[in-house]
């Protein structure tokens, strides 16, 4: 009887399920949107439940439409988004307050005193990370210093604490699983990437109880197994962090190698092999796998706002209906006629980490139109990945020809094509674009022995287009130019 992997992809806006075949090829996909909610400006948070309920709907309504049962899956693989911090409580299993979505931007006050306290070279050194309101740590130190009655809840051993597969996982196991792997804390600021630990000064620092924390495994083994959501029991057997994740599913596994994924944010990560690079240009270090004894480091840029930005044109402005209408309007102008829209909706993140700068829109004339902003608005997402692109080839001393892309966006293949024309590289769109899930797929399968190793996996990539520059040199010079300017304009605006 042939079998299957199910993969769990628990993103920002949606939990999607994908089962995929022994070709790494997707048979059946069900996806589901859940509530983003905004307390107030620069919050942002989601109901853990709500998270769960969908993952868990959507897992079974892609089983179902393959016209497959439990019994025919071999393994399930997690991959989540990152950060978002849950707490809940171990006796009930509900949790004590929202999770705090990675956006969130409520304790940078609490990240700027870290800094003028002078703890940033320490956390970086065990860490890989700056200190940002983006990691985990402050925002469960937020929860239990902001929730009536969980400080004492988490000193008394009664409070769990876990990024969303800690979340996922502890619901399949029905309360049996609180773990984690090393990709997803190596994202809390807790973790300590050099040994691979929970890192007692940094949780003395934070006043954190090491309790609540999960235990740490490797990317690639069996968990546990799934109790009761399903007709049978299935092993859970592979987790990563949903950019480590696609870095794996686009089979960057060689040091040099670099993709992009285009989503909420943009990512982009660079395999940098088995020792951990401190970075020289403000990128993140952190791990991109364990599996077995060997973990495998990545350098990392984080753009917060990429595919949101076409968000906030069809839910703030009202200039497209659906997101798919971006493209189109955009179209109706050659250019952006000097417009750049920088969308630091959420601060700016690598390589300039200002958490302070806003969105700022320049350039604008009489003759502006909407399709100039769109327009602008799809090339920020093009200029954002173009400097963090340049400092990692600054960091890592390698002159990258060859970018590979994953995520919603790259099915815009102007939006591709100003890509590889900025960045001077040529941009690879692989012909299964779920590379994120299939990611994960992957680790699961290689736990169960379903793949037999990474040379069965490698030859399953194949590309779908690759995208040559084709722009002459002054014009694009130009054009980096007027984007340098606009951030100095959203940093500025910050001070």
């Amino acid at each position: 009887m042939e079998k299957f992997i199910l993969a769990l992809d628990q993103g920002t806006t949606s939990s999607r399920a994908i089962v995929f075949d022994h070709n790494g090829l997707p048979l059946a996909t069900a996806q589901k949107e859940f509530t983003q909610y905004f307390p107030s400006p620069g919050q942002v948070e989601h109901d853990p439940e709500e998270i769960w309920s969908t993952q868990a709907g959507v897992a079974l309504e892609a089983i179902t439409k393959a016209g497959l049962e439990s019994t025919d899956i071999a393994a399930i693989g997690i991959t989540n988004q990152r950060e978002t911090t849950v707490v809940w409580n171990r006796k009930n299993g509900k949790p004590v307050y929202k999770a705090i979505v990675w956006q969130d931007r409520r304790t940078s006050g609490y990240c700027d005193q870290l800094k003028e306290e002078g703890h940033a070279e320490m956390i970086r050194q065990k860490t890989g990370l700056v200190i940002d309101a983006y990691f985990s740590a402050t925002k469960l130190k937020w929860i239990l210093d902001n929730v009536e009655g969980a400080r004492d809840m988490a000193e008394r051993g009664d409070l769990a604490f876990g990024t969303i597969d800690s979340w996922l996982i502890w619901n399949l196991s029905r309360g049996k699983l609180h773990v984690t792997d090393v990709t997803n804390a190596s994202r809390t600021m807790l973790f300590n990437i050099n040994t691979l630990r929970w890192d007692e000064d940094l949780l003395k620092l934070m006043d954190i109880p090491a309790g609540v924390l999960p235990e740490v495994r490797s990317s690639s083994e069996v968990y546990g197994t799934t109790s009761g959501q399903f007709s049978s029991s299935v092993p859970v057997a592979g987790i990563a962090g949903d950019q480590q994740a696609a870095l794996f599913g686009q089979m960057c596994i060689d040091p040099g190698m670099v993709k992009n994924t285009y989503g909420t944010g943009c990512f982009m990560m660079m395999n940098i092999g088995t020792k951990p690079t401190e970075s020289k240009s403000r990128l993140l270090t952190t791990i991109a796998w364990k599996i077995g004894n060997q973990t495998v480091y990545a350098l990392e840029g984080s753009i917060f706002i990429a595919g949101a930005v076409v968000q906030w044109l069809r839910d703030s402005l009202g200039i497209i209906k659906t997101s798919a209408d971006v493209e189109k309007l955009a179209a109706k102008a050659d250019s952006s006629e000097g417009v750049y829209f920088v969308p630091a909706f959420a601060g700016l993140g690598a390589p300039y980490w200002n958490q302070h700068a806003r969105g700022t829109i320049t350039g604008l004339t009489r003759g502006s139109t909407a399709a100039h902003i769109a327009r602008a608005a799809l090339d920020s997402i093009a200029y954002q990945t173009l400097d963090v692109l340049l400092a990692m080839e600054k960091d890592s001393d390698i002159d990258i020809y060859e970018l590979r892309v994953d995520g919603g966006a790259t099915v815009n293949s102007n939006l591709m094509q100003f890509q590889a024309d900025l960045l001077q590289a040529n941009v690879v769109r692989p012909k299964i674009t779920e590379t994120t899930a299939l990611g994960a797929a992957y680790l699961a399968g290689l736990a169960v022995g379903y793949w037999s190793d990474l040379k069965e996996i490698r030859q399953q990539w194949q590309v779908d287009q690759i995208f040559y520059p084709g722009i002459n040199s002054r014009k694009r010079e130009e054009l980096i130019q007027g984007w340098q300017k606009a951030v100095r304009a959203a940093e500025s605006w910050a001070e």
